[in-house]
């Protein structure tokens, strides 16, 4: 048990609510941080407000950063079609945004060495999802070497850990531990649509119902899969 600070980055999603609550359960204090970033999906930021009450947050930070001005990707442009046939090995999906983590993740580091935070916690996984580039573990390694030596805190041997602890999970098994954990699933969105419920059928929407219903819980699926 530690009684250091941490920073969630908290998208809203069932990924990210649950590395926060491991960095709880590891007793570190956690201060979430958000991003509007021009998503179609603006549904996940009120869910991130909500798992961030939830599992009683320190701090909740919410910051716009408009990577929607230039598009690239199905959750920035909505001139571009949602792929709903499923996951292909092998190819990345037009739902990646570029830069995306890369942004995120100095944002966090700076708001990390701010407030003196041992360690910036990311719930990207790289096993059921489609291989994003910044969703990698030598990506990851690339970035805390960088993280070290471009902040005065990492120069002096003291900088923030980047923990990414469920990016080698199966999608069953972060729905497993976040129901052990008490993460209040009904709260989280994961759905790339810009509805008001989830729409069952985009790459994110499959995945999460298939960890849920191998998990047990179908009463937590999208309506159409219950």
């Amino acid at each position: 048990m530690t009684d250091s600070t941490a920073i969630a980055l908290l998208s809203g999603g069932l990924d990210s609510a649950t590395a926060a609550a491991l960095a709880i359960q590891s007793g570190f204090r956690v201060i979430g941080l958000s991003f509007d970033y021009g998503q179609r999906h603006r549904r996940e930021l009120e869910a991130a407000v909500d798992i961030a009450k939830a599992l009683n947050l320190a701090e909740h930070h919410t910051i716009h950063v408009d990577l929607a001005m230039w598009g690239g990707s199905s959750l920035t442009d909505h001139g571009q079609t949602l792929p709903t046939s499923g996951v292909e090995e092998g190819i990345i999906p037009n739902t990646y945004v570029p830069g995306r983590n890369t942004v995120f993740i100095a944002i966090g580091l700076s708001l990390a060495e701010a407030r003196g935070a041992d360690r910036l916690v990311l719930g990207v996984n790289a096993v059921d999802y489609s291989g994003y580039p910044d969703c990698r573990p030598d990506y990851l390694k690339a970035f805390q070497d960088l993280a070290n030596l471009s902040s005065r805190v990492g120069r002096e041997g003291h900088g923030p850990t980047l923990w990414a602890p469920l990016v080698e999970w199966s999608k069953q098994k972060i729905a497993e531990e976040a129901l052990h954990l008490g993460v209040p699933i009904e709260r989280t969105w994961s759905c790339y649509s810009g509805g008001d419920v989830p729409c069952g059928v985009c790459d994110s929407c499959r995945i999460r119902d298939e960890a849920l219903l191998a998990a047990g819980r179908p009463d937590l699926c999208s309506p159409g899969r219950r």
